[in-house]
């Protein structure tokens, strides 16, 4: 794997002797950390680096491509296998091109905006890498501006194609996107101010209001057939409850891609892994002869929303892959967490929903000692790096990452991030397993 070839690389030949010098000043003036794998320099009086010298960013063609193929091709398959309606064919089609744009737009874009933020001294140093030459590299901040503004461009031009003001969802296809905008827009505050913990919790709860205003479905729900006989009855009808189970999901979904991080190209990873499995869903719930027309529309509802956020991420994640170029910074972690859980809420599935996000439920079941402050939890819960062998080992953090390492054994981290996107493969997967074995039985 490559180095970043958009900032300074690590060998002693190419670091010029007043770049060296500016590095190892800031890093005595010990800035103060920043989120997830970086140490953030907002030392506004001291100049920025020279980003008019620095070459081009380097795109990791064969890892996105992986990534890419492991996710789509299923989705291809199911989609070439389905008799869909012509219009809502064309839809998708048109949809898919605008998102093939949006990709190729994200990797366009991110190298001029990683030359203003460096600028504005929003960069961070990679603590995965720290005491090799690696962790002295300036790695830019918040990249995940990028493709968030490019998705929310992306579906507000879709709504051309597809939608009319008379539209029956087309207030909640605009409610869904002020939410996304608006939890975009708090995830970039958040990487400039860096806001603490207790407060993070309420961003998401502010941003989903849009949608929980906006929404007009049902609020009743169906009992468990093996349940039915201690209720006495077949539907539920929750309520303001129902609403805010709605909330807590957005919360839910923001926080647990935030919180699943550290590792380079992890949370572009893990944002396209469960995107192509909501697409997948969408699609067989639309080819399904047992659903109604108001299903078949949530679901492509939620099918032109997380195509684009695929395009994106992908495009992201071009730059992200190890040895990151750029970090995507809570921008892009509130940003993706908000899309997966308006399609969920908005689509009417969040129960499946869930299951796609099952490493993150462990994740999070796994963090609750150190989270509640039950067992001392630092800033960062990063494994540990070993310099001479260049591996990572875990340490006595409770997160996923450091769980793979205790039980696996120390890895790179390009193969560490791989590991984890092969089990959040494999947990998807593992929902389409379950749906199909308990159809018929659960509900």
């Amino acid at each position: 794997a490559c180095l970043p070839a958009c900032l300074p690389t690590p060998s002693s030949s190419t670091l010029s002797p007043s770049a060296t010098m500016s590095t190892t000043q800031r890093l005595k003036q010990r800035p103060r950390p920043g989120n997830r794998a970086s140490v953030r320099s907002l030392a506004s009086a001291s100049p920025g680096p020279d980003v008019s010298s620095l070459p081009l960013l380097t795109i990791k063609y064969r890892e996105v491509l992986f990534v890419g193929l492991l996710c789509l091709l299923p989705y291809g398959y199911v989609f070439s296998r389905l008799q869909l309606d012509v219009e809502l064919k064309n839809s998708v089609l048109i949809n898919l091109m605008m998102s093939i744009l949006a990709f190729f737009a994200t990797i366009f874009i991110i190298p001029v905006a990683s030359k203003y933020v460096m600028k504005r001294n929003m960069f961070g140093y990679d603590l995965n890498k720290k005491g090799s030459k690696g962790g002295l590299v300036q790695v830019p901040e918040s990249m995940g501006l990028v493709s968030g503004v490019v998705y929310l461009v992306v579906i507000i031009l879709f709504q051309h194609f597809f939608f009319t003001p008379e539209s029956a969802w087309l207030v909640e296809y605009n409610a869904a996107l002020a939410s996304i905008c608006f939890m975009l827009f708090l995830g970039f505050v958040d990487d400039v101010l860096d806001i603490p913990w207790r407060i993070k919790l309420l961003l998401p709860s502010f941003a989903a209001l849009p949608v929980l205003m906006a929404y007009a479905g049902s609020t009743t729900i169906l009992i468990p057939k093996p349940l039915r006989a201690y209720f006495g009855f077949r539907m539920l009808d929750l309520g303001w409850v129902y609403k805010l189970y709605m909330g807590l999901l957005a919360v839910f979904c923001t926080n647990s891609v935030n919180i699943l991080a550290g590792i380079n190209g992890l949370e572009a990873g893990q944002t396209v892994v469960i995107a192509c499995a909501i697409l997948i869903h969408n699609l067989m719930q639309i080819g399904s002869a047992s659903v109604n027309n108001q299903v078949q529309q949530a679901h492509a509802f939620s099918l032109y929303l997380m195509q684009p956020l695929v395009g994106v991420s992908l495009g992201l994640l071009a730059y992200n892959w190890y040895p990151s170029s750029v970090f995507v910074g809570d921008t892009f972690t509130y940003f993706a967490g908000m899309a997966l859980a308006v399609v969920g809420i908005l689509g009417h599935f969040s129960e499946t929903l869930l299951l796609f996000f099952l490493p993150q439920i462990l994740n999070f079941l796994y963090s609750i000692p150190q989270l509640l402050k039950i067992v001392p939890c630092p800033r960062h819960r990063l494994p540990s790096y070993d310099s001479q062998s260049g591996l990572l080992t875990g340490s006595s953090d409770m997160n996923l990452v450091n769980m793979f390492l205790r039980v696996f054994g120390p890895c790179s981290e390009y193969y560490l991030c791989i590991k984890l996107l092969l089990f959040q493969v494999l947990c998807c997967t593992f929902c389409f397993v379950l749906r199909h074995l308990i159809a018929g039985w659960y509900k």
